[in-house]
């Protein structure tokens, strides 16, 4: 299995520390608001990640923070913790706004999305005194100062800080605006900050340094460390946290334990909205519900997702989402074939050497190595199509049930879909009338024939008679 690596910027054979043990880490949600359809595109990448990992026998230990505390509205640690900022907007303490939407996160995760959870879901908030303990690591070490308004880490004492990102350091601090900040440099960042001397905060802790709260890139280093070890197998998140976030987990994850934080770092690219980015005032900020509420079902929003490679940005558009309505239609109508397959007088293994015959049996495996080739999803979606339109020219007879729902059960699991479960059989009344309408046409009584199919398609069933017989699929 290849992936592409950040830090190496090639696509790299995947080689676990411990065997068949693969420990992942992924940056979670800052839960101080309504997630949009733009944060979930990193967990729908990681979740077909982890489904791939284990469909290569890979044995996968998952951990996904929770930012509950310290994630500042700016990356140069200016400005109020999201939390409070949230908890402000919606009248609540922080701990309830985080209450609120972590339960309204988990929901749409695992609930609507049909996400793997986890293995592991610790809240920052859950660590205070391991990341304390953290700093003061780096303190002893001499890579720590102390300022008005908190204390930080020296990046000048690291000769490799920013090769993640391939950051130019030195342009950085020729090109550097004088600020009143109190940092020694550009690049450094904040482990603690302190609370404002003129107010209480509702999240605040006392340590060695003052009271305060962590920093927010000091809960995944903490976390990850504590759960899954000093080095990671890999580690995930959105593009956005290269040059930052994921840049100084590193520098200080490196500093304390002298070893790599990740093997491999995996990253995926934005979505934008009709071309532009996601944004309240542009009125493009949707959430889960807002397409729910327009009827189409959440599996084709991650078809949208994955019809784009993870490395590249992705668009959302309603006209992209209506044909992705349509795919997911199309292949709910496919999977619907396996129950039409029973009566048929040529068993699986007769239809595997017959050339009219439809044999499914290597399609899977085809996605699998697609998915498995630095996870290129619209190949992998290109084959299903390729496959599932090679069926629909077919009569029910001629298809290889076995291997199609071999494919049906690959494809739930890899892609998270729920083909086979949206997909049941139509009742014995239902079938009672496909019979009497086919006879009705037998005997060339078309009223007869219309009557049946109108109350076939009242109840949602549409049917397309061919030479063999009527197919019938889902409206």
């Amino acid at each position: 299995m290849k992936l592409h690596n950040t830090l190496t910027g090639s696509n790299d054979e995947l080689a676990p520390l411990n065997g068949k043990k693969i420990g992942l880490y992924t940056c979670g949600l800052t839960v101080y608001s309504q997630p949009q359809i733009g944060n979930w595109v990193a967990y729908i990448y990681a979740d077909v990640l982890t489904r791939v990992l284990i469909a290569n026998g890979y044995e996968v230990t998952r951990v996904q923070n929770i930012t509950d505390v310290g994630h500042l509205v700016s990356d140069e640690d200016d400005g109020e913790d999201k939390m409070e900022k949230g908890a402000r907007a919606a009248n609540l303490t922080a701990w309830d706004v985080a209450e609120k939407f972590i339960k309204i996160a988990d929901e749409e995760a695992y609930e609507q999305l049909g996400l793997l959870r986890p293995d592991h879901m610790p809240r920052a908030t859950d660590y205070i005194p391991q990341q304390i303990a953290f700093v003061q690591e780096l303190e002893k070490k001499g890579f720590t100062y102390k300022i008005e308004d908190g204390v930080y880490f020296d990046t000048s004492k690291l000769s490799d800080y920013g090769k993640l990102a391939r950051l130019d350091i030195a342009g950085l601090q020729s090109g550097a605006r004088v600020t009143d900040s109190g940092k020694k440099h550009p690049t450094d960042f904040a482990l603690w900050k302190f609370s404002p001397a003129d107010a209480k905060r509702d999240m605040e802790w006392d340590s060695p340094w003052g009271t305060g709260f962590p920093g927010w890139h000091l809960e995944c280093s903490v976390i990850a460390r504590a759960l899954l070890g000093d080095t990671l197998d890999i580690h995930s998140g959105g593009i956005d946290h290269i040059p930052v976030h994921h840049t100084n987990e590193i520098a200080q994850s490196e500093t304390v334990t002298g070893k790599p934080l990740s093997r491999h770092w995996f990253h995926n690219n934005h979505m934008k909205v009709d071309g532009t980015k996601l944004s309240k005032s542009l009125g493009n900020s949707y959430a889960l519900a807002d397409i729910a509420d327009r009827g189409y079902d959440l599996d084709a929003f991650k078809l949208l997702v994955l019809s784009s490679h993870y490395r590249t940005e992705g668009n959302f558009t309603w006209e992209i989402l209506d044909a992705q309505a349509n795919r997911l239609r199309n292949w709910r109508n496919v999977a619907a074939l396996r129950h039409q397959t029973h009566d048929t007088l040529r068993d699986d293994d007769e239809k595997s050497s017959d050339e009219r015959s439809v044999s499914l049996l290597a399609t899977s495996q085809a996605v699998l190595e697609a998915l498995s080739d630095d996870l290129d999803t619209p190949a992998a979606l290109a084959i299903i199509d390729e496959a599932f339109g090679r069926l629909e020219s077919r009569t029910p007879d001629d298809i290889h049930r076995h291997a199609l729902v071999q494919l049906l059960e690959m494809i739930d699991e890899l892609l998270g879909l729920q083909l086979l479960s949206s997909t049941p059989d139509i009742t014995d009344e239902q079938k009672h009338v496909i019979i009497s309408r086919s006879r009705a046409r037998d005997n060339k009584d078309w009223a007869e024939s219309d009557r049946l199919r109108d109350e076939l398609t009242a109840e949602g069933i549409a049917v397309r008679d061919t030479a063999r017989g009527t197919v019938w699929s889902f409206i």
